[in-house]
C-alpha cells in the first residue's frame, strides 16, 4: 500500500507512544522512520525487524556516559535501540564540536544503527559536518559510512565488505560518531584499506528518491502497517482509560 509522509510519520508516532515511549520521543523516533523510509533505506521494514526488541526494553535503561574529555566521549547505550538512546550521544557530540571545532563520539551496546541518520540530518542542519560509521555482524562483515555536510539533511552513504575479519572482532554493536565544524566528512576510503566497495549512495541519487517518495507516496507492507496500527490502538486505549479514571470533580478545588 502507499501512504503519504505525514501518514507515515502519524502512525508511527502513535505507534512508539503505544510501545511507552515519552511525547516527544516518540515524535522524533517517528520522524527518524519516515526521514529513512523516504530516502529508500527502509525504515519501516528496519523498525518492523527490531519492534520485538523494543517491546522487551526496559525504557529506564538510560544511555550512560563512561568516559568523555573536550574533544571525546564513550557511552553505553546499554543495548538499547538508538531511537531511545541516541539523543543524548548527537546532541553531546554537537556540543563538543562547536566548542572545540572537532569531537569524536563513540556509542557502544547500541541497535537499529542505521536508523540514526535522521538523527543526523537534523544535526547537518544545524550547520556541522559529520560522519558516522558502523559494522554489520553478517556474512560477510560490513562497513557503513555515513557522511553530511553542514547544512545539508541529506547524506553521502558508502557500504563496503571487510576482505578479512581480525580474529580480535570484537561483537559489533557500536557506532562513532566525528563532527567537524569546518571541515567536511564525506565518506571515502583510500585503495590501501582493506575494505571492498559494495554500495555507492550520492547525496543527489538520495535526494532525488525523498522527492520522488513526498510526491508519488510511500510503499509499505500491509502486514507492517497493521501491526503499527495494533501499537497505535495501545495508546488511545490507555488514554480512553485514563480519561474515565480522570472524569468527575475532585474532592477540592485544587484537583
Amino acid at each position: 500500500m502507499k501512504v503519504s509522509f505525514n501518514e507515515l510519520q502519524g502512525l508511527c508516532r502513535k505507534a512508539f507512544g503505544g510501545i511507552g515511549f515519552e511525547e516527544g520521543d516518540a515524535a522524533d523516533a517517528a520522524d527518524m522512520v519516515a526521514w529513512m523510509q523516504c530516502h529508500g533505506f527502509n525504515g519501516v521494514d528496519q523498525l518492523n525487524r527490531g519492534l520485538d526488541f523494543l517491546l522487551a526494553e526496559d525504557p529506564e535503561a538510560l544511555p550512560r556516559v563512561i568516559y568523555q574529555d573536550g574533544d571525546l566521549a564513550v557511552l553505553d547505550g546499554q543495548g538499547q535501540s538508538v531511537l531511545r538512546s541516541i539523543s543524548l550521544a548527537t546532541e553531546l557530540g554537537y556540543a563538543k564540536a562547536r566548542a572545540r571545532g572537532l569531537s569524536v563520539v563513540k556509542i557502544r551496546r547500541c541497535h537499529n544503527r542505521q536508523l540514526i541518520m535522521g538523527y543526523l540530518a537534523r544535526l547537518a542542519g544545524r550547520g556541522i559536518n559529520i560522519s558516522a560509521f558502523w559494522r554489520n555482524a553478517q556474512e560477510p562483515l560490513t562497513e557503513q559510512v555515513v557522511g553530511f555536510r553542514a547544512g545539508h539533511a541529506t547524506p553521502e552513504m558508502r557500504v563496503y565488505s571487510v576482505r578479512e575479519v581480525p580474529e580480535e572482532n570484537e561483537p559489533n554493536d557500536g557506532i562513532t560518531l566525528v563532527m567537524a565544524n569546518h571541515v567536511e566528512l564525506l565518506p571515502s576510503l583510500g585503495a590501501d584499506h582493506d575494505l571492498d566497495l559494495l554500495a555507492h549512495h550520492s547525496e543527489s541519487e538520495l535526494l532525488a528518491c525523498r522527492q520522488r517518495a513526498l510526491q508519488d507516496g510511500i510503499e509499505v507492507d500491509d502486514a507492517i502497517w497493521s501491526r503499527l496500527k495494533t501499537l497505535a490502538h495501545r495508546l488511545l486505549v490507555e488514554a480512553s482509560e485514563a480519561s474515565r479514571s480522570g472524569a468527575g470533580s475532585g474532592v477540592n478545588d485544587n484537583d
